[in-house]
Protein backbone atom coordinates (compact mmCIF):
# COMPACT_ATOMS: atom_id res chain seq x y z
CA UNK A 1 0.00 0.00 0.00
CA UNK A 2 2.83 2.44 0.98
CA UNK A 3 5.24 2.14 -2.42
CA UNK A 4 8.16 4.81 -1.12
CA UNK A 5 9.15 5.78 2.28
CA UNK A 6 10.52 9.34 2.64
CA UNK A 7 14.39 8.73 3.15
CA UNK A 8 14.28 12.01 4.83
CA UNK A 9 11.43 12.18 7.04
CA UNK A 10 13.86 11.13 10.03
CA UNK A 11 15.80 14.50 9.61
CA UNK A 12 12.63 16.37 8.60
CA UNK A 13 10.76 15.19 11.65
CA UNK A 14 14.00 16.15 14.07
CA UNK A 15 13.83 19.20 12.57
CA UNK A 16 10.77 20.36 13.54
CA UNK A 17 11.24 19.10 17.16
CA UNK A 18 13.59 21.71 17.22
CA UNK A 19 11.25 24.08 15.93
CA UNK A 20 8.44 22.87 18.48
CA UNK A 21 11.22 23.32 20.98
CA UNK A 22 12.70 26.72 20.49
CA UNK A 23 8.90 27.98 20.28
CA UNK A 24 7.67 27.71 16.59
CA UNK A 25 4.47 26.03 15.87
CA UNK A 26 2.93 26.01 12.53
CA UNK A 27 -0.30 24.94 13.70
CA UNK A 28 -1.99 21.51 14.71
CA UNK A 29 -0.70 19.45 12.59
CA UNK A 30 3.17 20.46 13.15
CA UNK A 31 5.29 17.52 13.21
CA UNK A 32 2.65 14.99 12.46
CA UNK A 33 3.86 12.07 9.62
CA UNK A 34 1.25 12.30 6.38
CA UNK A 35 1.17 10.18 3.37
CA UNK A 36 0.37 11.35 0.14
CA UNK A 37 -0.87 9.46 -3.68
CA UNK A 38 1.26 8.69 -5.84
CA UNK A 39 0.16 10.48 -8.45
CA UNK A 40 0.82 14.16 -6.45
CA UNK A 41 3.95 15.68 -7.35
CA UNK A 42 6.72 16.21 -4.75
CA UNK A 43 10.23 17.60 -5.92
CA UNK A 44 11.94 15.30 -3.19
CA UNK A 45 13.64 12.05 -3.06
CA UNK A 46 10.26 10.20 -3.85
CA UNK A 47 9.16 9.30 -7.13
CA UNK A 48 5.84 10.99 -8.96
CA UNK A 49 4.77 7.70 -10.72
CA UNK A 50 1.12 7.25 -11.26
CA UNK A 51 1.65 3.50 -10.53
CA UNK A 52 3.34 3.47 -14.17
CA UNK A 53 6.92 2.83 -15.01
CA UNK A 54 6.22 5.22 -18.25
CA UNK A 55 6.59 7.90 -14.61
CA UNK A 56 9.56 6.27 -13.08
CA UNK A 57 12.50 9.03 -12.38
CA UNK A 58 10.32 11.78 -14.23
CA UNK A 59 11.23 14.87 -12.25
CA UNK A 60 8.78 17.74 -11.54
CA UNK A 61 9.64 21.29 -11.60
CA UNK A 62 8.71 21.99 -7.90
CA UNK A 63 6.38 20.34 -5.50
CA UNK A 64 2.46 20.54 -6.34
CA UNK A 65 0.97 22.89 -4.11
CA UNK A 66 -0.75 20.42 -2.07
CA UNK A 67 2.98 18.79 -1.14
CA UNK A 68 4.41 22.62 -0.50
CA UNK A 69 0.81 23.54 1.94
CA UNK A 70 1.59 20.33 3.73
CA UNK A 71 4.95 20.85 4.47
CA UNK A 72 4.27 24.54 5.29
CA UNK A 73 1.62 23.38 7.96
CA UNK A 74 4.75 21.09 9.67
CA UNK A 75 3.85 17.51 8.38
CA UNK A 76 6.39 15.48 7.50
CA UNK A 77 5.43 13.79 4.13
CA UNK A 78 6.29 10.31 4.84
CA UNK A 79 6.03 8.87 1.68
CA UNK A 80 3.69 7.74 -1.19
CA UNK A 81 0.88 5.46 -1.52
CA UNK A 82 -0.22 2.70 -4.42
CA UNK A 83 -3.35 3.53 -6.78
CA UNK A 84 -4.83 1.99 -9.06
CA UNK A 85 -2.84 2.50 -11.68
CA UNK A 86 -3.46 6.42 -13.69
CA UNK A 87 -6.23 6.72 -11.40
CA UNK A 88 -8.04 4.30 -12.60
CA UNK A 89 -7.86 5.22 -16.24
CA UNK A 90 -6.07 3.40 -18.26
CA UNK A 91 -7.84 -0.33 -18.24
CA UNK A 92 -11.42 -1.70 -18.29
CA UNK A 93 -10.23 -5.37 -17.23
CA UNK A 94 -7.26 -3.97 -14.21
CA UNK A 95 -8.40 -4.32 -10.64
CA UNK A 96 -8.45 -1.67 -7.69
CA UNK A 97 -5.41 -0.85 -6.16
CA UNK A 98 -3.38 -2.68 -8.83
CA UNK A 99 -0.48 -0.50 -10.36
CA UNK A 100 3.07 -1.70 -12.11
CA UNK A 101 4.87 0.03 -10.33
CA UNK A 102 3.12 -0.81 -6.57
CA UNK A 103 1.81 -4.04 -7.33
CA UNK A 104 -1.76 -4.64 -5.84
CA UNK A 105 -2.96 -3.35 -2.24
CA UNK A 106 -5.87 -5.07 -0.13
CA UNK A 107 -7.84 -3.64 2.17
CA UNK A 108 -7.41 -5.59 5.95
CA UNK A 109 -11.10 -6.11 6.73
CA UNK A 110 -11.53 -9.96 4.40
CA UNK A 111 -8.53 -11.90 3.36
CA UNK A 112 -8.31 -10.21 -0.66
CA UNK A 113 -10.49 -7.30 -0.04
CA UNK A 114 -10.45 -5.39 -3.03
CA UNK A 115 -9.47 -1.61 -1.65
CA UNK A 116 -11.74 0.31 -4.37
CA UNK A 117 -9.73 2.82 -6.44
CA UNK A 118 -8.09 4.59 -6.73
CA UNK A 119 -6.54 6.57 -4.26
CA UNK A 120 -6.11 2.83 -3.01
CA UNK A 121 -3.06 3.26 -0.56
CA UNK A 122 -4.05 5.89 0.93
CA UNK A 123 -7.02 4.58 2.07
CA UNK A 124 -5.91 1.34 3.39
CA UNK A 125 -2.54 2.94 4.81
CA UNK A 126 -4.67 5.49 6.94
CA UNK A 127 -7.20 3.02 8.07
CA UNK A 128 -4.31 1.13 9.54
CA UNK A 129 -3.06 4.03 11.10
CA UNK A 130 0.28 4.12 9.24
CA UNK A 131 0.02 8.14 9.39
CA UNK A 132 -2.01 10.59 10.87
CA UNK A 133 -4.15 10.83 7.65
CA UNK A 134 -3.33 9.85 3.71
CA UNK A 135 -4.09 12.25 0.94
CA UNK A 136 -6.23 10.85 -2.27
CA UNK A 137 -7.56 12.55 -5.56
CA UNK A 138 -10.56 11.75 -7.06
CA UNK A 139 -12.07 12.42 -10.39
CA UNK A 140 -14.90 9.98 -9.71
CA UNK A 141 -15.47 8.15 -6.78
CA UNK A 142 -11.79 8.13 -6.30
CA UNK A 143 -11.40 9.37 -2.27
CA UNK A 144 -14.68 8.31 -0.56
CA UNK A 145 -15.20 4.54 -3.00
CA UNK A 146 -12.00 3.63 -0.81
CA UNK A 147 -12.82 5.53 2.14
CA UNK A 148 -16.29 3.76 2.63
CA UNK A 149 -13.93 0.31 1.56
CA UNK A 150 -11.55 0.84 4.48
CA UNK A 151 -14.04 2.23 6.97
CA UNK A 152 -12.96 5.78 6.70
CA UNK A 153 -14.01 9.46 6.24
CA UNK A 154 -13.11 11.17 3.04
CA UNK A 155 -13.82 14.87 1.74
CA UNK A 156 -14.58 15.02 -1.92
CA UNK A 157 -14.02 18.78 -1.90
CA UNK A 158 -15.62 21.18 -4.75
CA UNK A 159 -13.52 21.25 -7.69
CA UNK A 160 -11.63 24.41 -7.02
CA UNK A 161 -11.24 24.68 -3.46
CA UNK A 162 -7.79 22.50 -3.63
CA UNK A 163 -5.18 22.92 -5.80
CA UNK A 164 -4.33 20.05 -8.76
CA UNK A 165 -0.94 21.61 -9.89
CA UNK A 166 1.89 19.33 -10.25
CA UNK A 167 -1.31 16.54 -9.55
CA UNK A 168 -1.00 13.94 -12.63
CA UNK A 169 -4.56 14.86 -14.09
CA UNK A 170 -7.37 13.14 -16.05
CA UNK A 171 -9.65 15.75 -16.20
CA UNK A 172 -9.77 19.17 -15.31
CA UNK A 173 -13.33 19.71 -14.98
CA UNK A 174 -13.46 16.99 -12.43
CA UNK A 175 -10.52 16.72 -10.52
CA UNK A 176 -9.96 17.26 -7.13
CA UNK A 177 -7.58 16.56 -4.14
CA UNK A 178 -8.35 15.47 -0.93
CA UNK A 179 -7.90 14.27 2.78
CA UNK A 180 -8.81 10.75 3.66
CA UNK A 181 -8.50 9.95 8.09
CA UNK A 182 -9.92 8.19 10.85
CA UNK A 183 -12.53 11.18 11.83
CA UNK A 184 -14.20 14.14 10.62
CA UNK A 185 -12.24 16.34 12.55
CA UNK A 186 -8.42 14.46 11.16
CA UNK A 187 -9.98 14.79 7.75
CA UNK A 188 -10.88 18.74 8.17
CA UNK A 189 -7.73 19.99 9.62
CA UNK A 190 -6.32 18.39 6.92
CA UNK A 191 -8.50 20.45 4.75
CA UNK A 192 -8.37 23.53 6.15
CA UNK A 193 -4.44 22.99 5.70
CA UNK A 194 -4.83 22.13 1.66
CA UNK A 195 -7.72 24.60 0.21
CA UNK A 196 -7.09 27.59 -1.32
CA UNK A 197 -6.43 29.63 -3.96
CA UNK A 198 -3.20 29.02 -6.64
CA UNK A 199 -2.33 31.03 -9.50
CA UNK A 200 -0.91 28.33 -10.97
CA UNK A 201 -4.50 26.80 -10.90
CA UNK A 202 -6.91 28.62 -12.55
CA UNK A 203 -9.94 26.71 -11.40
CA UNK A 204 -8.96 27.58 -7.69
CA UNK A 205 -9.67 31.25 -8.62
CA UNK A 206 -13.25 30.63 -8.64
CA UNK A 207 -13.34 30.12 -4.95
CA UNK A 208 -15.66 32.32 -3.24
CA UNK A 209 -13.42 32.56 -0.37
CA UNK A 210 -11.25 35.64 -0.84
CA UNK A 211 -10.49 36.74 2.44
CA UNK A 212 -10.10 33.48 4.29
CA UNK A 213 -11.30 30.11 3.97
CA UNK A 214 -14.28 29.12 6.24
CA UNK A 215 -13.13 27.01 9.87
CA UNK A 216 -13.56 24.12 8.56
CA UNK A 217 -12.40 22.28 11.92
CA UNK A 218 -14.58 24.82 13.94
CA UNK A 219 -17.70 23.35 11.96
CA UNK A 220 -16.76 19.90 13.70
CA UNK A 221 -19.90 20.15 16.49
CA UNK A 222 -22.43 17.87 17.73
CA UNK A 223 -25.78 19.65 17.17
CA UNK A 224 -24.39 20.20 13.39
CA UNK A 225 -27.65 18.60 12.53
CA UNK A 226 -30.00 20.56 13.83
CA UNK A 227 -32.44 22.45 11.73
CA UNK A 228 -30.79 21.02 8.89
CA UNK A 229 -32.99 20.04 5.61
CA UNK A 230 -31.59 16.93 3.95
CA UNK A 231 -32.94 15.15 1.27
CA UNK A 232 -32.80 11.51 0.21
CA UNK A 233 -32.60 10.86 -3.50
CA UNK A 234 -35.02 7.29 -3.59
CA UNK A 235 -35.18 7.44 -7.57
CA UNK A 236 -30.88 6.70 -7.62
CA UNK A 237 -31.09 3.91 -4.68
CA UNK A 238 -34.28 2.43 -6.53
CA UNK A 239 -32.36 2.40 -9.95
CA UNK A 240 -28.50 2.24 -8.90
CA UNK A 241 -29.00 -0.68 -5.89
CA UNK A 242 -27.59 -4.27 -6.81
CA UNK A 243 -28.92 -7.94 -5.86
CA UNK A 244 -26.25 -7.40 -2.91
CA UNK A 245 -27.43 -3.92 -1.51
CA UNK A 246 -29.65 -4.52 0.94
CA UNK A 247 -27.42 -4.41 4.09
CA UNK A 248 -25.95 -0.97 2.71
CA UNK A 249 -29.90 0.00 1.87
CA UNK A 250 -31.06 -1.27 5.37
CA UNK A 251 -28.46 0.61 7.48
CA UNK A 252 -29.07 3.43 5.51
CA UNK A 253 -32.73 3.84 6.59
CA UNK A 254 -31.46 3.32 10.18
CA UNK A 255 -29.24 6.30 9.60
CA UNK A 256 -32.22 8.82 8.08
CA UNK A 257 -33.85 8.02 11.37
CA UNK A 258 -30.81 9.00 13.72
CA UNK A 259 -30.43 11.70 11.55
CA UNK A 260 -33.45 13.28 12.18
CA UNK A 261 -33.61 12.13 15.87
CA UNK A 262 -30.48 14.51 15.48
CA UNK A 263 -32.73 17.53 14.75
CA UNK A 264 -32.98 17.51 10.77
CA UNK A 265 -36.21 17.07 8.62
CA UNK A 266 -35.37 14.05 6.47
CA UNK A 267 -37.05 15.11 2.79
CA UNK A 268 -38.15 12.00 1.03
CA UNK A 269 -37.97 11.33 -3.11
CA UNK A 270 -35.62 14.50 -3.06
CA UNK A 271 -34.62 12.82 -6.90
CA UNK A 272 -32.37 13.53 -9.31
CA UNK A 273 -34.78 14.19 -12.42
CA UNK A 274 -31.97 12.86 -15.17
CA UNK A 275 -30.32 10.24 -13.48
CA UNK A 276 -32.37 7.33 -15.19
CA UNK A 277 -30.93 8.93 -18.55
CA UNK A 278 -27.52 10.13 -17.58
CA UNK A 279 -27.07 6.12 -16.25
CA UNK A 280 -27.05 5.44 -19.65
CA UNK A 281 -25.36 8.01 -21.56
CA UNK A 282 -22.05 7.49 -23.10
CA UNK A 283 -21.21 11.44 -22.88
CA UNK A 284 -19.92 11.29 -19.17
CA UNK A 285 -17.07 8.89 -20.43
CA UNK A 286 -16.50 10.46 -23.36
CA UNK A 287 -15.54 13.93 -21.78
CA UNK A 288 -13.51 12.43 -19.11
CA UNK A 289 -11.68 10.80 -21.91
CA UNK A 290 -11.21 14.07 -24.14
CA UNK A 291 -9.86 15.64 -21.15
CA UNK A 292 -7.70 13.39 -20.71
CA UNK A 293 -6.14 13.62 -24.45
CA UNK A 294 -5.55 17.06 -23.11
CA UNK A 295 -4.55 17.35 -19.72
CA UNK A 296 -1.89 14.54 -19.21
CA UNK A 297 -0.24 15.94 -22.60
CA UNK A 298 -0.15 19.24 -20.95
CA UNK A 299 1.46 17.59 -17.90
CA UNK A 300 4.01 15.87 -19.64
CA UNK A 301 4.77 19.47 -20.80
CA UNK A 302 5.57 20.42 -17.33
CA UNK A 303 7.88 18.00 -16.71
CA UNK A 304 11.42 19.13 -15.64
CA UNK A 305 12.82 15.87 -16.99
CA UNK A 306 11.02 13.46 -19.01
CA UNK A 307 13.31 10.17 -19.52
CA UNK A 308 11.04 7.75 -21.71
CA UNK A 309 10.26 10.68 -23.80
CA UNK A 310 6.81 10.98 -23.80
CA UNK A 311 4.70 13.85 -24.78
CA UNK A 312 1.00 12.67 -25.44
CA UNK A 313 -1.68 9.94 -24.84
CA UNK A 314 -0.35 7.80 -28.18
CA UNK A 315 3.15 7.69 -27.00
CA UNK A 316 2.15 6.81 -23.49
CA UNK A 317 0.21 3.74 -24.66
CA UNK A 318 3.25 2.87 -27.21
CA UNK A 319 5.54 3.06 -24.10
CA UNK A 320 2.67 0.75 -22.27
CA UNK A 321 1.95 -2.12 -24.74
CA UNK A 322 5.63 -2.65 -25.03
CA UNK A 323 7.24 -2.52 -21.63
CA UNK A 324 6.44 -5.72 -20.21
CA UNK A 325 6.34 -4.73 -16.56
CA UNK A 326 2.95 -2.73 -17.55
CA UNK A 327 1.34 -5.90 -17.46
CA UNK A 328 -0.33 -5.85 -21.13
CA UNK A 329 -1.91 -7.14 -22.72
CA UNK A 330 -3.34 -9.04 -19.55
CA UNK A 331 -4.03 -5.66 -18.45
CA UNK A 332 -5.57 -4.14 -21.43
CA UNK A 333 -5.35 -0.21 -22.62
CA UNK A 334 -9.24 -0.04 -23.34
CA UNK A 335 -10.04 3.00 -22.13
CA UNK A 336 -7.23 5.15 -23.81
CA UNK A 337 -7.52 3.26 -26.85
CA UNK A 338 -10.99 4.66 -26.84
CA UNK A 339 -9.97 8.40 -25.76
CA UNK A 340 -7.73 7.72 -28.99
CA UNK A 341 -10.60 6.52 -31.48
CA UNK A 342 -12.60 9.10 -30.38
CA UNK A 343 -10.45 11.90 -32.00
CA UNK A 344 -11.27 14.72 -29.69
CA UNK A 345 -9.86 16.33 -26.65
CA UNK A 346 -11.26 19.32 -24.85
CA UNK A 347 -11.14 22.26 -27.35
CA UNK A 348 -12.79 20.30 -29.96
CA UNK A 349 -16.14 21.44 -31.15
CA UNK A 350 -17.89 18.30 -30.25
CA UNK A 351 -16.96 18.71 -26.93
CA UNK A 352 -18.68 22.26 -25.61
CA UNK A 353 -22.40 20.61 -26.35
CA UNK A 354 -21.66 17.53 -24.76
CA UNK A 355 -20.40 19.51 -21.28
CA UNK A 356 -23.26 21.33 -21.26
CA UNK A 357 -25.26 18.04 -21.27
CA UNK A 358 -23.03 16.84 -18.84
CA UNK A 359 -24.07 20.22 -16.00
CA UNK A 360 -27.32 19.58 -16.72
CA UNK A 361 -27.18 15.76 -15.61
CA UNK A 362 -25.36 17.03 -12.59
CA UNK A 363 -27.29 20.16 -12.10
CA UNK A 364 -30.48 20.82 -12.40
CA UNK A 365 -31.61 17.34 -13.37
CA UNK A 366 -29.22 16.10 -10.70
CA UNK A 367 -27.43 17.33 -7.27
CA UNK A 368 -27.80 21.36 -7.56
CA UNK A 369 -31.72 21.04 -9.03
CA UNK A 370 -32.81 18.43 -5.99
CA UNK A 371 -30.87 20.99 -3.38
CA UNK A 372 -33.12 23.94 -4.68
CA UNK A 373 -36.43 22.56 -5.17
CA UNK A 374 -36.33 21.46 -1.93
CA UNK A 375 -34.30 24.26 -0.08
CA UNK A 376 -32.27 21.76 1.16
CA UNK A 377 -28.58 21.89 3.19
CA UNK A 378 -27.71 18.55 1.51
CA UNK A 379 -28.72 15.13 0.19
CA UNK A 380 -27.77 11.49 1.69
CA UNK A 381 -26.77 8.71 -0.33
CA UNK A 382 -25.46 5.18 0.09
CA UNK A 383 -21.30 6.40 -0.87
CA UNK A 384 -21.30 3.86 -3.51
CA UNK A 385 -24.29 5.44 -4.86
CA UNK A 386 -24.02 9.37 -4.48
CA UNK A 387 -20.18 10.38 -6.08
CA UNK A 388 -21.04 9.78 -9.95
CA UNK A 389 -23.63 12.62 -10.03
CA UNK A 390 -21.69 15.45 -7.78
CA UNK A 391 -18.90 14.43 -10.17
CA UNK A 392 -20.24 16.15 -12.74
CA UNK A 393 -20.40 19.36 -11.66
CA UNK A 394 -17.58 19.38 -9.32
CA UNK A 395 -19.80 19.02 -6.12
CA UNK A 396 -18.26 17.95 -3.12
CA UNK A 397 -19.15 15.40 -0.96
CA UNK A 398 -17.90 13.69 2.48
CA UNK A 399 -18.28 9.90 3.58
CA UNK A 400 -18.56 8.40 6.76
CA UNK A 401 -18.86 4.77 8.06
CA UNK A 402 -22.20 3.55 8.02
CA UNK A 403 -21.44 -0.22 8.78
CA UNK A 404 -20.36 -3.35 7.44
CA UNK A 405 -21.45 -6.60 5.29
CA UNK A 406 -23.45 -8.83 8.14
CA UNK A 407 -21.67 -12.26 8.99
CA UNK A 408 -23.47 -14.61 6.55
CA UNK A 409 -22.52 -12.33 3.73
CA UNK A 410 -21.39 -14.47 0.30
CA UNK A 411 -18.34 -13.58 -0.83
CA UNK A 412 -18.09 -11.68 -3.86
CA UNK A 413 -14.91 -11.72 -6.02
CA UNK A 414 -14.33 -8.84 -9.16
CA UNK A 415 -14.50 -9.53 -12.82
CA UNK A 416 -10.66 -10.83 -12.94
CA UNK A 417 -11.18 -13.02 -9.74
CA UNK A 418 -8.46 -11.44 -7.89
CA UNK A 419 -10.44 -9.23 -5.04
CA UNK A 420 -13.39 -9.80 -3.14
CA UNK A 421 -15.56 -7.07 -3.72
CA UNK A 422 -17.85 -8.10 -0.95
CA UNK A 423 -17.72 -10.07 2.24
CA UNK A 424 -18.38 -10.27 6.05
CA UNK A 425 -17.67 -7.65 7.35
CA UNK A 426 -16.78 -5.59 4.59
CA UNK A 427 -17.53 -1.82 5.32
CA UNK A 428 -19.65 0.42 3.47
CA UNK A 429 -20.30 3.99 4.15
CA UNK A 430 -23.07 6.79 3.75
CA UNK A 431 -22.31 10.43 1.80
CA UNK A 432 -23.90 14.12 2.56
CA UNK A 433 -23.83 15.67 -0.64
CA UNK A 434 -23.99 19.44 -1.41
CA UNK A 435 -23.48 22.77 -3.17
CA UNK A 436 -20.12 23.64 -4.73
CA UNK A 437 -18.03 25.44 -1.67
CA UNK A 438 -20.49 24.20 1.17
CA UNK A 439 -18.02 22.18 2.85
CA UNK A 440 -18.22 24.00 5.70
CA UNK A 441 -21.85 22.76 6.17
CA UNK A 442 -20.94 19.24 5.07
CA UNK A 443 -18.83 18.94 7.92
CA UNK A 444 -20.79 19.88 10.25
CA UNK A 445 -23.67 17.22 9.72
CA UNK A 446 -21.15 14.84 8.90
CA UNK A 447 -19.12 15.31 12.16
CA UNK A 448 -22.77 15.12 14.09
CA UNK A 449 -23.66 11.96 12.33
CA UNK A 450 -20.36 10.23 13.43
CA UNK A 451 -20.44 11.56 16.96
CA UNK A 452 -23.94 9.94 17.08
CA UNK A 453 -22.88 6.93 15.48
CA UNK A 454 -19.31 6.21 16.21
CA UNK A 455 -19.31 3.19 13.53
CA UNK A 456 -15.84 3.09 12.84
CA UNK A 457 -14.70 1.29 16.52
CA UNK A 458 -17.26 -1.54 15.92
CA UNK A 459 -15.81 -2.74 12.80
CA UNK A 460 -12.77 -4.83 13.08
CA UNK A 461 -9.77 -5.73 10.70
CA UNK A 462 -8.67 -9.23 10.33
CA UNK A 463 -4.76 -8.34 10.00
CA UNK A 464 -3.10 -5.37 12.08
CA UNK A 465 0.23 -3.54 11.20
CA UNK A 466 2.83 -4.52 13.86
CA UNK A 467 5.83 -3.04 12.96
CA UNK A 468 6.54 0.78 14.09
CA UNK A 469 7.98 3.26 11.76
CA UNK A 470 11.45 3.13 13.07
CA UNK A 471 11.78 -0.39 11.78
CA UNK A 472 11.64 0.96 8.60
CA UNK A 473 13.04 4.58 8.74
CA UNK A 474 16.64 5.09 9.79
Amino acid sequence: MVTQLNPDSWQIAMQLDIERMTGKSRGPLHGLPILIKANVGTKDKLETTAGSYALVGAKVPADSTIAAKLREAGMIILGKTDLSQWANFRSYNSSNGWSAYGGQTYDAYFPMQDPSGSSSGSGVASDLGLAFAAIGTETSGSIVSPSEFNNLVGIKPSVGLTSRYLVVPISERQDTVGPMARTVKDAAKVLQVIAGKDTNDNYTMASPFDGSLPDYVGACKVDGLKGKRIGIARNVIELAAKNDSAPIIAAFNEAAQVIASAGATIVEDTNFTSYATYANSSIPETLLQADFVSDIANYFSELELNPNNIHDLAELRDFTQNFPLEDYPNRDTGIWDAALAASINNTSPEFWPMYQTNLYFGGEGGILGALERHSLDAVILPTSMAYPVSALVGAPLITVPLGAYPKDTKVEWNDRGDLVEQGPGTPFGISFMGAKWSEESLIKMAYAFEQKTLVRGKLSHYVQPRTELEDVVV
